[in-house]
């Protein structure tokens, strides 16, 4: 990785040479201003507006601008030479429990490496009583053109200095939140906490995916290749207005309950019964109704099982061909009668020769 910044760390008399490494990357996919038309990239020049011209990028420097409408030029030489002590040293002013530094301060954040051999141990030391204390320790660093107070404290065994941002840039939350009174039933607040339990789990942000940048790569894959992509309905907005709170609370935990047992929208009970397994569900009548199937399968085998199976199978054919002869005989025109006459003396003919092995058991 990119050293980013080379210091020490002033802790009492001991002092830590170390280099900070940026602990964060973007995923984004990288974007361009192009121009519409024809897909050219858009480009944008320095220009100087007392002089109408374009200007190179060593002429350029910074300036202050004065309400009077006066301008103060700043080169870099000026900003390097800032009386800074925390530009080249982390001095650790105090160590306090993590959980004083309110999360809304913390700005950016840094591996901290060690810069020699031997500055292991005494890296080591801070580390190891940083975790055994489960403190922080509050200090200050000048990165670039900027002082920001910061904590040195430890992810997976490495230090990590996480840059803060002062007080008073931290906006006033007042008239955000609502400002009338309201009134929150105990039996409300008794659902939200059973929906709370039922919703709790150790969670890892890893479980979660970042779906507008997969969307977005997939469209631009698909104009790579000359594609277009089907348009899929947009989700229904949420309601904004709660009319029954209770009842959105309960229908949320019966929810909540069901998706943890495998099956969302179902109350705990059907969820349940469901994961019983589907021969629970099976019919009784169905396993009976199978019987008859399985001797049919082996009638080319011996037995007096098997015989007595068929001797019954051609039984239960006999009476049908018999029931269907009365009845086509009674609804089939004059013309067809010999026909059919002829077909239910073969019948018979056929049941008589398949009845036999019946008289034989």
């Amino acid at each position: 990785m990119q050293t980013t910044w080379k210091g020490t760390i002033s802790f009492g008399l001991v002092s830590i040479p170390v280099h900070l490494y940026s602990a964060t990357q973007e995923h984004d996919v990288p974007l361009h201003q192009v121009h519409a038309k024809d897909g050219g990239r858009v480009r944008m020049k320095r220009y100087c507006e007392r002089e109408e011209r374009e200007v190179p990028y060593a002429e350029i420097a910074k300036g202050y601008e004065s309400p009077d409408g006066r301008t103060v030029t700043l080169t870099d030489e000026d900003l390097a030479d800032l009386p800074l002590p925390s530009k080249k040293i982390i001095d650790v002013l105090a160590f306090v429990d993590a959980g004083e530094i309110d999360p809304l301060m913390f700005s950016k954040a840094y591996y901290v490496g060690v810069a020699d051999k031997a500055a292991a141990k005494p890296y080591a030391l801070l580390r190891d009583a940083l975790t055994e204390s489960g403190q922080i320790a509050v200090t200050k660093i000048a990165l670039r053109t900027r002082e920001s107070p910061a904590v040195l404290r430890v992810h997976d065994g490495t230090l990590v200095l996480q840059t803060c941002i002062w007080p008073d840039e931290v906006r006033s939350a007042a008239g955000i939140a609502p400002e009338e009174e309201v009134t929150v039933r105990p039996q409300e607040l008794k659902m939200a906490r059973s929906l709370m339990e039922t919703l709790s789990e150790d969670f890892d942000l890893a479980q979660l995916h970042d779906d507008y940048q997969q969307a977005l790569q997939q469209v631009i894959e698909a104009r790579l290749q000359g594609v277009e992509l089907p348009h899929e309905e947009e989700p229904g907005e949420a309601p904004d207005n709660v009319i029954d709170l209770m009842e959105a609370l309960r229908s949320s935990l019966r929810e909540a309950k069901g998706s943890r047992r495998g099956h969302p929208g179902e109350p705990a009970e059907d969820a349940g019964a469901a994961a019983a397994g589907p021969e629970a569900a099976k019919p009784a009548p169905r396993k009976r109704a199978a019987a008859p199937r399985k001797p049919a399968a082996t009638r080319t085998g011996a037995g007096s099982g098997t015989r007595t199976a068929a001797g019954r199978s051609t039984a239960g054919r006999t009476a049908a061909t018999k029931t269907t002869a009365k009845s086509t005989a009674k609804t089939t025109a004059k013309s067809t009668a010999k026909s059919t006459a002829k077909a239910t003396a073969g019948a018979r003919a056929g049941t008589r020769k398949s009845a036999a092995p019946r008289k034989a058991s």
